[in-house]
């Protein structure tokens, strides 16, 4: 019997109105509505839940202006009210009903907003990053719970977060960005990453690399269980399919699995100054804080504007 333990996953969903509204236009090569996507996302949720039965999950929704948890296999209790169905797996049932319900509820609300905030990704991130380490790093670290709780604490090995985004980059979230890339890193949590709609996400690119994971671009929207389970390649020239485990696998095994790679990595950063991803910019030799500009260049106010944002503002001296 296999006693190892189980993978855990955390899947981060952007739940922008307006990005998905735009993803479904007909006028895409590939529209992909929101429904459809759920679909498909709800299928490769209980694909990762039957692959072990030690498996956990978590799903985080990352919506206008706030982020929430819309699901977690350690607090969730299967609704009573749910009727059995004979073509249905009853587990299956009770995780689609819960996180479509919760989906719909939360986007209900957003719906009443007059103007939309920017998709809290960042906060989303943070909450995933924040539940690992209480519900799987620090238990699999030792018994922290009282002896009276009779519920043993998860334990779950090779950690992962799976971000599926449709939105573009928020240039004024880069340092939240690289903060929950470092705090990753220390947890060895690999953060795989699926952009379905519009271009290259800079930032995830950088997350997927730095932390070990897998970035894909959805070039084929129509074909996105595929692309989540099993990427396939097929090489013209010698007339050959290469099978790539995309997100499915746990990370302890895709050292001998077939995982897509990153040819091209867009290692940009966004200036200090304006918040615009730059090519080329001026780094500070105290505290590596980026400049579109020469800082000589720069109008005394907005200097001190950005003088405030540095952590060596009180290291420097300005004449």
């Amino acid at each position: 019997m296999d006693e190892s333990p189980g993978s855990h996953l955390s899947v981060v969903i952007d739940l922008s109105p307006t990005q998905w509204h735009l993803s479904a236009q007909t006028t895409n090569t590939y529209p992909l509505a929101l429904n459809t996507f759920l679909s498909q996302l709800l299928a490769f949720l209980n694909a990762h839940i039957a692959a072990k039965h030690e498996n956990s999950l978590a799903v985080f929704g990352a919506l206008p202006g706030k982020s929430v948890m819309l699901y977690s296999s350690v607090d969730h209790e299967i609704d009573a009210s749910l009727q059995m169905d004979s073509n249905s797996y009853l587990a299956f049932k009770s995780v689609d009903s819960a996180i479509v319900g919760k989906i719909m509820e939360h986007l209900d609300d957003v719906s009443d907003q007059l103007e939309e905030a920017p998709c809290a990704l960042v906060g989303a991130l943070t909450k995933a990053l924040c539940y690992i380490n209480r519900c799987v790093i620090i238990p699999s670290a030792g018994p922290l719970v009282s002896s009276t709780q009779s519920e043993a604490p998860l334990v779950a090995s090779d950690p992962r977060i799976l971000v599926l985004s449709v939105s573009p980059d928020l240039t004024t979230s880069y340092i939240p960005v690289m903060n929950s890339i470092f705090s990753a890193q220390k947890l060895k949590v690999t953060m795989d990453v699926c952009q379905m709609y519009g271009s290259d996400s800079v930032f995830l690119q950088q997350a997927a690399h730095l932390t070990g994971g897998s970035y894909i671009f959805l070039e084929r929207r129509d074909a996105l269980l595929q692309y989540l389970i099993v990427r396939v390649l097929v090489l013209l020239r010698h007339f050959l399919m290469m099978y790539q485990m995309a997100f499915l696998s746990p990370p302890a095994i895709r050292k001998i699995l077939s995982v897509p790679t990153q040819d091209k990595i867009d290692f940009r950063a966004a200036c200090f100054c304006h918040k615009n991803i730059v090519d080329i910019g001026f780094v500070c030799s105290v505290c590596l804080s980026s400049t579109s500009i020469p800082y000589s260049s720069i109008h005394t106010s907005s200097f001190i504007s950005i003088l405030s944002a540095r952590p060596c503002l009180f290291d420097m001296q300005v004449d």
